[in-house]
């Protein structure tokens, strides 16, 4: 099965780490992604830009609406995610809990609803 992890973590904590912290965190989420690869869980993973360039779109009664910034108002955003695959949900979470950002923020963990045309 595949499953999305969803890493979600304050900014602000990011942002205070010095400039060799930051490189760590990165290397070593960079290392994880390629043991994720030689393990066979690995589909693909991405870091995502802070939330102040984010954009959220709707569609009401056809017509589009921007707004600025995240949808949510919350402390934790999200940073980034990695596409897994996974025995089962027990293994999805195995995985995501040596997702190295995880011991600053959380990685929520959702099975892939695959669509099928009908």
């Amino acid at each position: 099965m595949k499953y999305l992890c969803l890493v979600y973590f304050e900014g602000k904590i990011l942002d205070a780490f010095t400039k060799d912290e930051r490189d760590a965190i990165d290397n070593e989420s960079i290392a994880y992604d390629e043991e994720l690869q030689r393990s066979g869980h690995f589909i693909a993973a991405q870091a995502l830009d802070s939330v102040q360039s984010a954009i959220t779109v709707r569609v009401r009664s056809g017509k589009i609406s921007t707004t600025d910034g995240p949808f949510a108002e919350t402390k934790e955003q999200l940073g980034g995610f990695i596409l897994i695959e996974a025995r089962d949900l027990n293994d999805a979470i195995q995985v995501a809990s040596k997702i190295p950002l995880a011991r600053f923020g959380c990685i929520e963990v959702r099975p892939i609803w695959e669509l099928t045309r009908k």
